[in-house]
């Protein structure tokens, strides 16, 4: 058990009866990022299909206990003190292609790996999703941050956006009513409950080989471009008009590293896990950059990946908060 930490008997026995032999204890969640870094969540529920997540939300929200939704943990960041609640496993991954009589459609559970989509569009000659065959997380994540690459994005594709609330019926959102912006959207924005439970991107009769040959080239180019190893993704938002790496770069922080932690001497704007990082020394990094790009070009970099967990008034003070992005 952590230090200062008491789970109580009392919350353990209500949620044991509401999951059963399904509740995790106590589960260190690095093993659920792609950084490999992160504390442990109080409790831990697995779920694989978007009724399932229905279904746990809502009874988390019956026995008002706070939770968090994770998917493939690729652009967030762990505190290595952990996550209090419970953290839902998302792995409802069902997908679906639709042929309507305006063309093609895919609908996706929120678990589904959106590069996995992609690809499978890829597969049926369908084009307008290649850029996301790419991107490393989840249908949910990317549509909470409005997922890009190689000049594509969420905003772009999407049709609509199944979401839970408390005490509503599931909703089908329109892409506008999502309010997404650059790497960010409504649901990123808003420190309201809600959960996305699946989503619908709009596509386009193609063909195979053309594009297999534009997922490809995307993927080649982000092979030369981006390091292997374990990361986050992209730590900062590209400024307008610029790019956080190559400020970084300029700073001349490619290849400096705090304990485990290192800026990639390939690209700046990806921090690599050596093996024994923890989530304060990524966080003294940041702040070093940070400060480092400030002084060199007078730019504030903001961060992409996303804190989770209890972390330090001082670093959540830092950050700009919730629901102030245009």
């Amino acid at each position: 058990m952590r230090a200062g930490i008491q789970i109580q008997p009392q919350q353990v026995e209500v949620l044991k009866q509401a999951f059963a032999d399904r509740l995790e204890v106590n589960v260190p969640l690095g093993q659920y990022t792609s950084i490999r870094i992160g504390g442990p969540a109080d409790f831990l529920l697995k779920v694989h299909s978007g009724a399932d997540l229905e279904a746990a939300a809502r009874k988390l929200w019956e026995l008002e206990v706070p939770f968090r939704v994770l998917g493939a943990g690729s652009n967030v960041l762990v505190a290595d003190s952990g996550v209090r609640g419970m953290v839902i496993l998302n792995r409802a991954r069902r997908v679906q292609f639709i042929e309507t009589t305006e063309g093609w459609e895919v609908w996706a559970e929120s678990g589904a790996s959106f590069s996995a989509v992609a690809r499978q569009a890829v597969e049926r000659g369908l084009a307008g999703l290649e850029w996301a065959t790419t991107i490393p997380g989840t249908v949910g994540g990317a549509v909470v941050g409005n997922a890009g690459a190689y000049g594509g994005e969420v905003a772009q594709s999407l049709l609509m956006a199944d979401i839970l609330q408390p005490k509503i019926e599931r909703e089908s959102w329109p892409a506008h009513r999502l309010q997404f912006a650059y790497r960010s959207s409504r649901l990123k924005r808003d420190s309201g409950d809600a959960v996305v439970i699946g989503a619908r991107f709009r596509l386009e009769k193609s063909g195979k080989a053309k594009t297999r040959a534009k997922m490809e080239d995307l993927i080649d180019q982000r092979k030369q471009t981006q390091p292997a190893g374990a990361s986050c993704g992209s730590i900062f938002k590209n400024p307008p008009g610029d790019y956080a790496g190559r400020l970084i770069e300029s700073a001349g922080l490619k290849g400096l590293h705090i304990g485990g932690v290192e800026i990639s001497s390939q690209h700046a704007n990806f921090f690599i896990n050596r093996g024994d990082a923890t989530a304060a020394d990524i966080w003294k990094l940041i702040q070093t950059a940070r400060q480092r790009v400030a002084d060199d070009s007078g730019v504030k970099l903001e961060l992409e990946v996303e804190l989770l967990g209890t972390w330090d008034e001082a670093c959540l003070a830092a950050e700009e908060p919730r629901g102030s992005e245009e």
